[in-house]
């Protein structure tokens, strides 16, 4: 029951990574899944934790395909719940399994296309059926390129697999550890760029402040960080008359042709 309910983990975490809708494919929530289901809730969102911050700069940019984080959530959290592997080396084989990942996602957006090009034919006869079917099994596959290596991971024996990590030199463990924590400084710094706007930086100094009591947990800075954006958002009627503005812009040309079709 345990590995099945780990594949279905996979599964679900495969799908997000194009649907995005519940963010299963997220590290945070699929190792935390994985913990639970496993028996080691600790652990998986220890694990989880410290990988989010290395996915938080990973977005697909215009052709660019960001490393899977999907694949490199669920595989690092089976080695560490189900095999038992140090944390350290979980997430930095989870590094590996990521570019892997990325492999696997271009080889499945490729057969995509021909499935692009299935529910075009079966546009033009008409059958919505043969257009969902098409949809149905790119995202089928997209599921199936996590499962699969997560299936081919549970099924190695745990002394296999802890006989391999021990056969690693030290050296080769400690860069990848110490590569591990650098690439975590890099993605948080990754988003720190792209939030980097005059009016948001109070906010983010004030979060190290707010950080720095140590009677206050993650919940609590949790609930002051999404009452400080409430309270931001209403208090600043420049950002709410740009967002009107925005909204009455991309809707022109719509209205515009709307109002000529009547």
């Amino acid at each position: 029951m345990e590995i099945i309910l780990v594949l279905l983990v996979a599964l679900l975490a495969g799908f997000e990574g194009i649907l995005d809708a519940f963010e299963f494919h997220q590290p945070i929530v699929a190792c935390t899944l994985i913990g639970v289901v496993t028996g080691h809730p600790a652990e998986g969102i220890a694990l989880g934790g410290s990988l989010q911050l290395v996915a938080l700069g990973w977005m697909n940019i215009g052709p660019a395909v960001a490393p899977d984080a999907a694949l490199c959530s669920v595989a690092s959290a089976i080695l560490v719940c189900m095999k038992g592997v140090d944390m350290g080396v979980g997430i930095s084989a989870a590094m590996a399994l990521a570019v892997a990942g990325l492999g696997l996602t271009i080889i499945v957006r490729t057969i995509t296309v021909g499935l692009i090009h299935a529910a075009d034919s079966a546009a033009d006869k008409g059958s919505i059926r043969g257009v969902e079917a098409a949809h149905l099994t790119a995202l089928l596959l997209q599921g199936l390129r996590v499962v699969i290596p997560a299936a081919l991971i549970i099924a190695v024996p745990v002394d296999v697999v802890q006989g391999a990590l021990d056969a690693i030199p030290s050296w080769v463990t400690t860069g990848l550890s110490t590569a591990g924590g650098f690439i975590v400084a890099v993605g948080y710094a990754m988003v720190i760029n792209m939030m980097a706007t005059p009016k948001l930086w109070p906010f983010f100094f004030l979060g190290f402040a707010f950080a720095a009591l140590s009677q206050l947990n993650l919940i609590v800075l949790g609930i002051i960080g999404l009452c400080i954006a409430f309270i931001y958002i209403q208090l600043a009627p420049e950002f709410n008359q740009q967002s009107v503005q925005a909204t009455g812009a991309a809707g022109d040309d719509l209205d515009a042709i709307i109002n000529d079709y009547e």
